[in-house]
């Protein structure tokens, strides 16, 4: 037997050891977990960073010819973001080659200073954001942003920044201390290799109440997918954690058109979706529930509770431009979110906040898993994954039939006749391949509502132009201070052909 030469013995044990102690989510576990173990401490930030002007911020510009990976010429590059205003706080950045960590600076020198602030611009980072060919092999487009607190925020092929995501939240509703808003205060960007197709990173997630690791694999396309893993510890007791949130904007549309506006309606998303039971998601079978979206006068939270969910998203269903009529803002063109559990969630709920908001300038909805077992502070950390995917049309579309639009009105009313207090009318058009070829005679609606709605009456018919079918729902609320909820889907027989539109109309 022939007998290793002993150089070649030496380096296989160097290259297992290298495998064995490559850098990991366990490390920033590790990390994540002694912290918890200790107070939570807010380094010192400048103070002129934190007043400066918009215009000033706006005039610190990150230098494209200095992104990380541009030189080797890499698919991805990595621009970074300066420090100030409402993001003061340097980033810890690291690279990661070959399993092996290398700190990452930001110098003053990767900036340039457009405008007259003196001072300006100082090393480090707030954020940063990963370029990538994602609409033309020649040229790097805008994939995926992460600054300010946890969020984050991706797009695919075609598509214009929109909604965000979120690394966690704590207390949204229900505490009474108000909302904490974790931050992710490190990260590690692994090097990708030639003609990759998918970036990897880790983060480290820090808040008086929390701590936590996360891994990341982004993978660019039409539908651009985030896979997270995420390892949460509690520092001290939470009344709500929100796993896998997203957030986003709501201002007008089609059953809350604004008079005013030259616009038919202004969102980054239209509606709440939810696959509920147990299987993979778009999978045949369990209910699919459509919630639009509304902006409130005050603050309205409603809840799903489930089991094992197979996934939710606040989406943008409506693609058609004559919907927004804006050349600027183009929300024909924003994504849709749509969060899919990697493996077994148990039991929980998701949350929908919805709020006022005067303008389009501000974000109004939330939505998230509240998961009915927290860790304890102190305890084993809570274990969770989940790919969020970034699309357009037709994204986690529902199997069967789903809600194409919502309207809230009356047609022609002839003002002889009386007309009952709060008396209010929906029409829902439903479309899709299970009503082809259904007759007037197979197809009902199934309508519900709460106990604050009387008099309820609905009306199916087919819908000649959409190919699909219109539910009309007639209904008095009873008491305007309280929320009206409402349910209706298409049956023939016993057998469900569509979604479930369960909307809900705040009190007044």
């Amino acid at each position: 037997m022939q007998h290793m030469p002993r150089f070649l013995a030496a380096l296989c044990v160097a290259l297992l050891a290298s495998r064995a102690f490559a850098f990991s989510l366990e490390d920033v576990a590790r990390e994540a977990a002694a912290l918890a173990a200790r107070p939570h401490q807010v380094p010192a930030t400048e103070a002129r960073l934190a007043a400066l002007s918009y215009d000033e911020y706006r005039a610190v510009r990150f230098k494209p010819e200095q992104a990380l990976w541009r030189e080797a010429g890499l698919p991805f590059q990595v621009h970074f973001f300066p420090l100030g205003r409402g993001n003061v706080r340097p980033l810890r950045l690291h690279e990661v080659v070959q399993g092996e960590v290398r700190p990452l600076a930001v110098p003053a020198s990767s900036l340039r200073n457009d405008g007259t602030a003196t001072g300006l611009p100082v090393a480090g980072a707030a954020g940063w954001r990963a370029h990538f060919p994602l609409n033309d092999p020649s040229r790097s487009d805008e994939l995926i942003v992460f600054l300010g607190a946890s969020y984050f925020r991706a797009v695919g092929a075609g598509l214009h920044y929109g909604l965000s995501a979120r690394g966690l939240a704590i207390d949204t509703v229900g505490g009474n201390s108000g909302e904490e808003f974790p931050a992710f205060t490190a990260f590690w960007l692994e090097r990708p290799a030639p003609g990759a197709r998918e970036l990897k990173f880790l983060a480290l997630l820090e808040s008086p109440r929390a701590t936590g690791a996360y891994e990341f694999v982004v993978r660019p396309g039409v539908t651009t997918t985030v896979d997270v893993r995420a390892r949460i510890h509690l520092r001290a007791p939470v009344a709500m954690l929100g796993v896998a949130p997203l957030t986003s904007m709501f201002l007008s549309g089609e059953t809350q058109p604004a008079a005013s506006d030259y616009r038919p309606e202004v969102h980054d998303s239209d509606g709440l979706q939810i696959a509920l039971g147990n299987g993979t998601a778009g999978a045949v079978g369990g209910e699919w529930l459509w919630r639009p979206l509304v902006n409130p006068r005050g603050v309205f939270v409603t809840s799903f509770a489930a089991t094992s969910p197979r996934g939710f998203g606040l989406m943008q269903r409506d693609r058609a431009f004559a919907s927004y009529e804006d050349l600027e803002t183009r929300y024909d063109r924003r994504p849709s979110a749509w969060v899919e559990p990697l493996g077994d969630w148990g039991a929980g709920r998701v949350q929908l906040l919805q709020f006022g908001t005067p303008d389009e300038t501000h974000d109004n909805i939330g939505a998230w898993w509240a998961p009915d077992r927290l860790p304890e502070p102190g305890g084993a950390p809570l274990e969770l994954a989940w790919r969020v995917h970034f699309g357009g049309e037709g994204l986690a579309r529902p199997p069967g039939a789903w809600v194409a639009q919502s309207r809230r009105g009356h047609g022609y009313r002839d003002e002889k006749l009386p007309r009952e207090p709060e008396q209010h009318q929906y029409h829902v058009d439903f479309v899709g391949p299970m009503l082809a070829g259904l007759g007037a005679d197979q197809v009902r609606a199934s309508v519900s509502g709460n106990a604050n709605v009387r008099a309820l009456r609905a009306i199916a018919q087919p819908n000649a132009v959409t190919g699909g079918w219109r539910v009309t729902i007639d209904f008095q609320r009873i008491d305007p201070k309280q929320a009206v909820e409402l349910r209706a889907y298409l049956q023939a027989g016993v057998r469900t052909l569509s979604e479930t539109w369960a909307y809900a109309m705040p009190p007044e």
